[in-house]
């Protein structure tokens, strides 16, 4: 499979850090709230998430960057944690009001966790594994994605 931003027209894609305990808990999070099944994910570490980096101008190597891309393009950072609660929907809209603080300042925190993430979270030796019902919203550089166990 071949991501492309236009692979988003249909739902919203999420390129998140495979092997960071937190990010892959908010997979999780986001697995169990997104009834809609709006969201698909990349990791960061497989082929098609980091094209989807590299097309978007974040470096593959060096993944400082949560990236979101939907219908209304790519965000990063606070904005795309923003966006994502909001496409939730429900009382997860409220994230709405995160807005009113400077972009700066919410970056600026966004930026500290991402630096901070393995020390703070962990980090696994292999990236995130989604539950067998859940593993055709994963993307990946193979177009087969075998059954895994649940972590």
């Amino acid at each position: 499979m071949n991501p492309t931003p236009a692979d988003a027209a249909d739902g919203a894609i999420v390129v998140f850090d495979g092997v960071c305990v937190l990010c892959s808990g908010w997979v999780r999070f986001l697995l169990r709230r997104d009834r809609a099944r709006r969201f698909r994910f990349a990791a960061m570490q497989d082929d098609a998430g980091r094209r989807l980096l590299a097309a978007h101008g974040l470096d593959p190597d060096d993944p400082m960057s949560f990236l979101l891309l939907d219908a209304s393009g790519a965000r990063t950072d606070s904005d795309a944690i923003i966006a994502v609660l909001m496409h939730l929907g429900g009382p997860w809209r409220a994230a709405r009001a995160l807005r009113l603080l400077p972009r700066r300042l919410r970056d600026r925190l966004y930026r500290a966790l991402a630096r901070n993430r393995y020390r703070w979270f962990g980090r696994r030796d292999a990236c995130y594994l989604p539950p067998d019902d859940e593993r055709d919203r994963f993307l990946t550089g193979d177009a087969v994605v075998t059954a895994r166990p649940r972590q």
